[in-house]
């Protein structure tokens, strides 16, 4: 085995003992988060084409199944139902042979098979690419922009049925203010409502791409009808906005900056709020301003109340 294949399979057993720490500990949006990121990596390896890899077909068949394994944790963790969920233990199962896949020869414990690679980055994993050094340096990965699907343009849902007493929210994102906003290549925004844990309280919702770009702006004029009656957010909830545009050179959709409106600021009329540093902070502790510049994301709320 090769320095770096021994590295490799550390860093990958390390990433899957963190997430199933989080997992175990209750920590179900970091838990989320490592799974996919790790099923990240594993996908990528198990479609490499290049020549120098210590792995056989047959293992990288393996691995593309282990990503679906934690594909399919981090769907349960996600998930309402119960019935039907891939659960810790059986997750647990696969670390031994994830640690000694080049000698690992027995049918895997699970009917599941590889799945593609994705495009769209989980929360965070690029501030994580910890596996892909070369990349990040601008080395020309494999394939192209057009082997991958088109993103489904805007995933927006109608406004609730109104309620007596009961206040329901439209926000209509109109511009978000950045310095390279011409190079932005479709840009969308993600609108997300999260409670204090970084838990989701509502659907999230994705904008259509961008209408224009003009100057330092990008223009959206979309309404997102907020999926929760006002008075039905739990106390500390907040609505987030994460801006993403695709990366052709990188070949992945990824979160640029985000912003986020807390339930004080929840008020019919205009608007701005400051943009952050990615990753995206859902539980609001380590926060950095984007930039000093006077650059915003620019909202108008609109309250409905039988």
């Amino acid at each position: 085995m090769s320095e770096v294949t021994r590295s490799l399979l550390q860093r990958w057993g390390a990433s899957f003992r963190r997430g199933a720490d989080f997992d175990s500990w209750g920590q179900l949006v970091e838990a989320i988060d490592e799974y996919q990121i790790l099923a990240r990596h594993l996908q990528k390896e198990a479609q490499a084409q290049h020549n120098n890899s210590e792995f056989t077909e047959e293992q990288k068949k393996t691995i593309g199944k282990i990503a679906t394994c934690l594909e399919l944790r981090s769907a349960a963790l996600q998930s309402t139902q119960s019935q039907e969920e891939f659960k810790l233990e059986d997750l647990k199962k696969l670390e031994p042979i994830l640690k000694n896949i080049l000698t690992y020869n027995k049918e895997f414990p699970f009917d599941v098979q590889p799945v593609p690679l994705r495009r769209i980055l989980a929360p965070g994993e690029e501030e994580n690419l910890e596996f892909e050094e070369d990349e990040e340096e601008g080395g020309a990965g494999a394939g192209s922009p057009d082997s991958f699907p088109a993103r489904v343009p805007g995933t927006l849902l109608p406004r609730l049925p109104s309620e007596p007493e009961m206040t329901l929210l439209t926000i209509r994102i109109e511009k978000i203010g950045l310095k390279d906003a011409g190079q932005c290549i479709d840009p969308y925004i993600t609108v997300s409502v999260k409670d204090l844990n970084g838990i989701d309280l509502t659907p999230v919702q994705d904008t259509p791409v961008a209408s224009r770009k003009e100057d330092t702006y990008v223009h959206f004029n979309v309404d997102i009808e907020l999926q929760k009656h006002v008075e039905k957010l739990t106390k500390g909830a907040a609505i987030f906005f994460e801006f993403k545009h695709y990366k052709p050179k990188k070949r992945f959709t990824s979160t640029k900056c985000f912003a986020f409106m807390e339930m004080d600021e929840i008020k019919p009329g205009p608007i701005v709020i400051e943009l952050y540093k990615k990753p995206t902070d859902f539980k609001r502790k380590k926060l950095q301003l984007l930039t000093k510049k006077p650059l915003y994301l620019h909202l108008h709320q609109t309250l409905h109340k039988e």
